[in-house]
């Protein structure tokens, strides 16, 4: 058995990580769904009782989300509506009980290809801020994850904050997936879309899609369609060949790739005529 760490401060924290390799771990949900022994192997460093690590703060530059800061905190922050399609991400996750305990950035460092958190913040610009005993550095969300369950997380490093630049925080968006169910449910596929609209015209796009590869990814063909048309009846110019460079999906137990391909262009379709209707 490891020995289990559950420091109050940071620097504490980055100084068990810089002599145990400690596992960082949070909410847990995502570490207990797949763990599959009676306990987890190794050292284990709990965050969730450094205050420095949690709650979503606003600075002149960006929006912070603290690395311990729960779903249910991020569900009922006061932010602006360019977070609809997150804070609806939030209601999606899991039950109750998970919303109450798991943790955006928890999510992310799990490195799911289906995890609701990626496609909303990676439509956001999100960077991740990571910091070691060494320092601080901070790279782009879609640089930060690599694969299905790999990032570029130094072992000595910890997760301190999602980032969100002020800049892109602008417009309304909607987060919508498919499942088998409408909760409780890991996603056939999911995107994330926001539309910043001046006089009926879109003045910028960002559009995100999730569970149809490796990793979620931005749709730049598809924004590129979007920027500059007019809102009422853009959803005709999502095209599945404007999908194709971030759809690679595969065929598993819950859909088959051409199902999955197919859904992710028609809820990316549905997330801006939803948007539409909203101006």
């Amino acid at each position: 058995m490891g020995i289990y760490h559950r420091p109050d401060k940071l620097k504490d924290a980055l100084a068990v990580l810089a002599s145990s390799g400690a596992r960082p771990v949070a909410g847990c949900t995502d570490v207990f769904a797949t763990t599959e022994a009676q306990e987890l192997a190794g050292d284990v460093l709990d965050l969730t009782d450094i205050a420095e690590l949690r709650g979503v703060s606003e600075t002149a530059e960006c929006w912070r989300i603290g690395a311990t800061t729960t779903w249910r905190e991020v569900r009922f922050a006061d932010l602006p509506s360019a977070f609809d399609m997150l804070v609806e991400a939030a209601r999606e996750v899991g039950g109750v009980q998970v919303q109450n305990t798991g943790t955006v950035a928890g999510n992310i460092c799990n490195a799911s290809p289906a995890a609701d958190g990626m496609p909303p913040l990676l439509a956001l610009d999100a960077q991740i801020e990571l910091v070691s005993a060494h320092g601080v550095r901070q790279v782009p969300l879609a640089a930060y994850v690599t694969g299905p369950r790999q990032s570029i997380r130094h072992t000595d490093e910890l997760v301190s904050a999602i980032l969100v630049p002020k800049a892109r925080a602008v417009g309304r968006s909607r987060f919508l997936k498919l499942g088998a169910r409408k909760h409780l449910v890991i996603s056939i596929a999911m995107v994330a879309v926001r539309l910043d609209v001046v006089a009926g015209q879109i003045r910028e796009a960002a559009v995100a899609v999730g569970a149809c590869g490796p990793v979620a990814q931005r749709a730049t063909a598809v924004e590129k369609a979007l920027v500059g048309a007019d809102i009422e009846g853009a959803d005709q110019l999502v095209r599945s060949v404007f999908l194709q460079e971030v759809l690679a999906p595969i065929s598993d137990v819950r859909s088959d790739a051409g199902y999955r391909r197919e859904a992710a262009v028609e809820l990316v379709r549905r997330a801006v005529r939803q948007l539409a209707g909203e101006i």
